[in-house]
């Protein structure tokens, strides 16, 4: 029996929109709750307020997730204060509208938005599975619906479109789902991954006020957004396989190039040795 009390959840960007809400909620639930964070400020804020709304105080780790070796350093620090890992979810992302490139030299949104939670799954992935049973929860996105895995050049140096970049590495978090739960088949951990919806949070400012401002009507608030995450965290029995697809806490239909298993396992062989994994 599946019972989030006490387990250890840790959220990836969780200071602020779906990831602060989730850590909320879980909290509440009685998890105990682990964040990454790039700003502290922010971070500290969003300790003052889980701890003035439900009384516990979660950890924190810095983490900067546009960088490979930031990521390195923060799985070892984690593995070195914790021999398991529950819940993991990949929450943090970025929607980069302009060129802009990691520290790595990688293209922003393909590197925070998919090899990041790639590498550091795989960098927990002893702890995770040190457990009875364990979930990994990928915040993907409907954007992924009309993208294309563009092997000829992942990190669009040609033609560059921030919504081209955006949609890519959403499908990727899909692929990356359906990749992991394949090759953890008959272990106790699941995978899931999911589409938020259109949520009002920061990670849309790059797109411009008046682009923002047509689609406000259509947003939906950061608590909503967080549900399903929260859902496949706390749910007792999820019917649904691992490596499935949810929107509004349900399953649906992912695009045909997200279940195409051969796309899936050269985006992991490339994922990997853009990591050094």
């Amino acid at each position: 029996m599946w019972n989030i009390k006490d387990k250890i959840c840790l959220i990836t960007g969780a200071t602020s929109g779906v990831g602060q809400q989730t850590a909320l909620a879980l909290c509440r639930q009685g998890a105990k709750v682990v964040f990454t964070y790039r700003n502290e400020q922010k971070a500290n804020e969003t300790l003052a307020l889980i701890e003035s709304k439900i009384g516990v105080k979660p950890e924190m780790y810095f983490c900067d997730f546009s960088s490979l070796d930031s990521i390195r350093k923060f799985s070892e620090k984690f593995k070195s204060q914790h021999t398991k890992l529950d819940v993991l979810i990949n929450n943090s992302g970025i929607c980069e509208m302009e060129r802009k490139i990691s520290t790595d030299g990688i293209e922003m949104n393909f590197a925070v938005n998919h090899l990041a939670p790639f590498l550091l799954t795989n960098l927990l992935l002893d702890i995770i599975m040190n457990n009875g049973s364990a979930r990994v929860i990928n915040v993907a996105s409907g954007a992924h619906k009309n993208a294309k895995i563009n092997f000829d050049d992942l990190e669009i140096k040609k033609s560059f479109s921030g919504f081209k970049a955006y949609g890519q590495s959403k499908l990727a978090n899909i692929l990356f789902t359906k990749s992991l739960a394949k090759s953890l088949e008959n272990t106790n951990v699941s995978v899931y991954c999911l589409h938020p919806g259109f949520v009002s949070t920061g990670i849309f400012k790059n797109m411009g006020k008046f682009s923002i401002g047509l689609l406000r009507v259509f947003m939906i608030s950061p608590e909503k957004g967080a549900q399903t995450s929260v859902f496949l965290a706390t749910s007792d029995s999820i019917d649904a396989p691992s490596g499935s697809y949810f929107y509004q806490k349900k399953v649906v239909n992912s695009s045909a190039d997200s279940n195409d298993n051969i796309i899936a396992d050269k985006l992991w062989i490339i994922s990997s040795k853009y990591v050094d994994l």
